[in-house]
């Protein structure tokens, strides 16, 4: 199974949920751009999300929707796709009780306090019925 990144990078990716603004700056000029996005989409900027989908990005812009969302259709694609990890950690940002069962069964437990920190900011934030879907 991939993680897709090393777990330094995961982990900063988790910060940036902190408003860690000088962890986002260092993804951006170290090669990790596309986990800056993420990390503005999921924050609800649509420019992130669309850069996202026209760099290469889908996967991780599907992981927005699905988290963000609940969209249907970005489950879908990463299904279709085989991103299955990202489908478990989209639903361990969820709090999904099998989500969460997978990470600690392999003893993953970094991602669930990641998980945990998206869950967090979400939860914290109001609904944007225009959110661009996936």
């Amino acid at each position: 199974m991939t993680f897709y990144y090393p777990a330094k990078i995961w982990l900063a990716f988790g910060e940036t949920f902190e408003g860690n603004q000088k962890i986002v700056d260092w993804l951006i000029h170290n090669g990790y751009p596309e986990v800056a996005a993420l990390s503005h989409a999921m924050r609800g900027s649509d420019e992130a999300f669309s850069w996202l989908m026209a760099n290469g990005f889908p996967h991780l812009a599907a992981l927005d929707s699905a988290v963000t969302s609940e969209d249907p259709k970005a489950y879908q694609w990463l299904r279709a796709n085989k991103h299955l990890f990202l489908i478990v950690f989209a639903d361990a940002c969820k709090a999904q009780p099998a989500a969460i069962g997978w990470f600690r069964k392999h003893k993953l437990d970094a991602f669930l306090m990641i998980a945990g920190k998206i869950k967090k900011f979400c939860d914290s934030q109001t609904f944007d019925y225009h959110k661009k879907q996936f």
